[in-house]
């Protein structure tokens, strides 16, 4: 029982399977519990699954190619002039590099839309090497170092666009809002019994459908010719297009969504709080992984070992992805500490 609310949280979480244990000294020390589902785009057949996968998981930054449907759909790419690297940026959880900025800076300037005008407030770069030059460089804080700045200045543009008020753009209630998650609950093929809502990190509602409906979202991203919607699909189609074309605006140098995307047969994302999720598009196939720790240090050992299962990336991605991720880790001294072994 809950100290603070009453409630018994133990019976609210779905049931998880081992996943990932790590070792050190030849002993295990941690146990990452989780989910994963894996679907056939085309069906929506669940191919595989670890834990319970029909029970909810909030999309969080999952969501952000979905999110950029209406806004695209709406014409702020062809208004704006705004070209791959800035269609990225919709999809995209910054780290605060210069490329990414200079993106996000292009896109203020060509929109019109004020900075001020963004929900949440001003910081810094998450990045550490951005941080340290920013303020060696005696930078000051800013609503756009905000890694879902891409997103919300797609909402605000279009926002401009349609006549509507861009305060208060953040409420359910605005429009922009309401036909967005109207959007991406059609996109996940959820009605609304199936789906509920909450507050994400940056301000925005956010949507929570079972962890199999988020594989054939990416299934779907991937593939969207197999979605239902043909308008959506011209819209994702573009959006992810951009993602693959500027992969490391989309998250950054070193991350694992950004690896993927540099493969031409791979749409990914990650989300906050334990969320990744990726599509393949010659295998048809859409995965989604939530580790209940709200933790992403297992994210690659998993995604390696699904490939290795799957196929769907060259043998490039793969060494990339080996060498990014290996199964052994270092501690500060340089001295090999333990192993991250998948276990599901």
């Amino acid at each position: 029982m809950c100290e603070w609310c009453g409630h018994d949280h133990e019976d609210e979480f779905p049931a998880d399977v081992p996943l990932v244990v790590t070792t050190r000294g030849g002993r295990p020390e941690n146990r990452h519990r989780g989910r994963i589902s894996v679907v056939r785009t085309d069906s929506g057949e669940e191919l595989e699954a670890f834990g319970d996968t029909k029970a909810r998981a909030f999309i969080r930054s999952t969501g952000k190619p979905m999110q950029a449907i209406e806004p695209l759909l709406g014409g702020v790419a062809e208004a704006f002039g705004w070209e791959d690297r800035h269609l990225a940026m919709l999809a995209a959880s910054h780290r605060g590099h210069p490329a990414q900025m200079a993106a996000l800076d292009d896109m203020l300037a060509k929109s019109g839309v004020p900075e001020e005008a963004y929900v949440f407030g001003a910081g810094a770069p998450i990045n550490v090497r951005s941080r340290d030059e920013w303020a060696r460089g005696g930078g000051a804080p800013r609503k756009a170092f905000h890694t879902c700045a891409g997103k919300h200045l797609g909402m605000l543009a279009w926002c401009k666009l349609q006549g509507w008020p861009l305060a208060g753009y953040e409420r359910p209630e605005h429009p922009a809002q309401q036909r967005i998650l109207r959007r991406v609950r059609d996109w996940l093929g959820a009605g609304e019994a199936e789906t509920a809502t909450g507050k994400d990190g940056c301000g925005l509602p956010v949507v929570a459908v079972p962890l199999w409906r988020v594989a054939l979202g990416y299934g779907r991203l991937a593939c969207p010719d197999a979605a239902p919607d043909r308008e959506a699909a011209e819209a994702v189609a573009k959006v992810t297009a951009a993602m693959n074309r500027c992969p490391e605006l989309v998250e950054g140098s070193g991350r694992l969504a950004s690896l993927l995307l540099a493969d031409p047969n791979v749409v990914a994302k990650s989300g906050a709080q334990g969320l990744f999720a990726f599509g393949l598009r010659k295998e048809r196939i859409g995965v989604a992984i939530h580790l209940s720790d709200g933790s992403e240090a297992s994210w690659g050992p998993i995604v390696i070992s699904l490939l290795e299962r799957l196929g769907g990336v060259s043998e490039a991605t793969m060494e990339t992805l080996r060498e990014r991720f290996p199964r052994s880790f270092e501690n500060d001294a340089g001295a090999v500490a333990g192993t991250r072994d998948v276990v599901f």
